[in-house]
């Protein structure tokens, strides 16, 4: 009569009374003491005076989704985003859009990789995920410059 059954426990004057050193039963009153005032009461006017043990959800912490996020991108191809000389735009418009487009830019950057698109023709601006790359080319086109993408590693 006041065993657990099902993984329910019952209610007696004995589980609420304090357990003694040596009682053959001490464990188990220690634990109700403990526990079963916390446990919400299961079928009220059943009979029995059963409680229903707590059920543990599995819940996924805000922090196991921001790894994930960050293990596909860092799982996803990388591509360039590539600067593209044009005779239309000033020398320092083209810097301050780097500077403004392009998430950590600084100033020595941004004027090397003008420099370069400028002499050479062409110059990366950055290698990061296809998503992010394809943002940034829209970004610097938005703002008048020539911008390209193509795949990090060469080929596609």
């Amino acid at each position: 009569m006041e065993t657990a059954i099902c993984g329910r426990i019952s209610l007696s004057p004995n589980h609420f009374s304090h357990p003694k050193p040596g009682d053959k039963n001490h464990f188990q009153k220690q634990w109700a003491i403990r526990n079963v005032m916390a446990m919400p009461i299961a079928g009220v006017g059943k009979g029995g005076g059963l409680l229903d043990q707590p059920v543990i959800e599995k819940t996924t912490p805000g922090r196991e989704s921001e790894f994930d996020l960050r293990k596909s991108r860092k799982m996803s191809p990388s591509y360039r985003v590539l600067l593209h000389n044009d005779d239309y735009n000033r020398r320092e418009y083209v810097v301050q859009v780097l500077m403004k487009v392009i998430p950590g830019m600084t100033l020595d950057n941004a004027v090397n990789i003008m420099q370069e698109a400028h002499y050479n023709g062409l110059s990366v601006v950055i290698i990061c995920p296809q998503v992010d790359a394809e943002d940034h080319c829209m970004q610097l086109r938005g703002n008048g410059l020539l911008s390209s993408i193509e795949p990090a590693n060469g080929g596609c």
